[in-house]
């Protein structure tokens, strides 16, 4: 995610509440097949072809009818366009060959308007359902034809056509749009426009988590899961070494809610350079300092510290090693739930 997106979604997790009862709060708040759409959704947008076929065999074993993951990867189209769009169907019509025999449900088929429909006023009609209110505004004046296209083709001609309730449609939406950077305030719309469809906010905050997994075709992988170091962390953590020699650096992924403990690098400094996510950084006895993609931390030699994700996205920085004689690293107390909670 980039910082635009961590900002967003940070306002909005605070602007709805969605953590009010904890991380754990946002834990399976959807459905098997909610949470499947939620994923297709997120990694077609992504780009995430490898993650995205064996999230389609996860969704049909979860209940998702052929028809209805169709729908889903159809309608993204409007939102993170053709390409991505058909290289999810592509994806789809391959998995659907090699689960042949598995007798997988076909399900609804969409459906047509009735020729002479007022696709216009139809779709406004939606519109209106979804959001609340008639939508416009100076754009749709500046450019008349998209609130045309939107109303007439995505609200009416794609709304209309079934198979996926509004709610789905919506849980597609908003986790195609959280996984995508650039589009923050169509973001924030959808997730008013989910709440309209009944979303609730855990489902959301899970919709949010789902989007902020990380992706296949980021430049840094996540590696495996960090067990060496498993006893200095809270929560699961993930290394991928990228060096060994000379200057050390080592991609370092945490999930949500993760943060290693206390600890002291002797003789040798820490630089930290962020590349995903929204974390934190605190010295002992300063108040902690929020880290966002691009942020650079230079940790000396000597300072009690501790660095993590925050509870509701992945984390993850490029740790690297400051060259030292005899350097070395010391592990103290867990940084305690109490002091953490108060960072939300």
């Amino acid at each position: 995610m980039s910082l635009k997106r961590i900002l967003s979604v940070s306002l909005l997790l605070l602007v709805v509440n969605l953590f009010t009862g904890g991380f754990c709060m946002a834990k399976e708040a959807l459905n098997k097949k909610e949470a499947s759409i939620a994923k297709i959704s997120s990694y077609t947008a992504a780009g995430d072809i490898e993650s995205l076929e064996k999230e389609l065999n996860t969704g049909l074993d979860n209940g998702l009818t052929v028809n209805e993951i169709k729908e889903v990867l159809v309608q993204l189209y409007a939102y993170c366009g053709f390409p991505r769009s058909l290289n999810g169907l592509s994806a789809f019509m391959k998995v659907t060959e090699e689960r042949k025999d598995k007798n997988d449900k076909t399900g609804d088929e969409g459906k047509i308007l009735p020729a002479g429909t007022d696709k216009f006023a139809y779709g406004d009609r939606v519109q209106v359902e979804l959001t609340g209110d008639h939508v416009k505004g100076k754009l749709f004046e500046f450019a008349p034809a998209i609130d045309q296209y939107l109303k007439e083709h995505l609200f009416a001609d794609i709304f209309a056509r079934g198979v996926l309730t509004n709610k789905e449609r919506e849980i597609a939406t908003i986790s195609a749009l959280a996984s995508m950077q650039g589009t923050d305030s169509q973001l924030n719309s959808h997730i008013q426009m989910g709440k309209n469809t009944g979303l609730k906010d855990d489902e959301i905050a899970e919709i949010l988590e789902i989007a902020s997994v990380p992706k296949l075709n980021e430049m840094f992988k996540k590696g495996a899961p960090n067990t060496a170091y498993a006893k200095y962390f809270t929560g699961q953590s993930y290394l991928n070494p990228l060096t060994t020699e000379g200057v050390k650096i080592s991609n370092v992924t945490f999930e949500p809610g993760c943060r290693n403990n206390w600890h002291i690098h002797h003789k040798g400094g820490q630089i930290l350079i962020v590349t995903q996510g929204r974390g934190y950084y605190q010295e002992w006895g300063k108040p902690a300092q929020e880290l966002h993609p691009g942020d650079v931390v230079n940790i000396p030699a000597e300072v009690k510290h501790w660095h993590g994700a925050a509870p509701d996205i992945w984390f993850s920085h490029l740790a690297i090693e400051v060259p030292s004689d005899g350097g070395t690293t010391e592990w103290l107390e867990e940084v305690s739930n109490k002091d953490y909670e108060q960072l939300k």
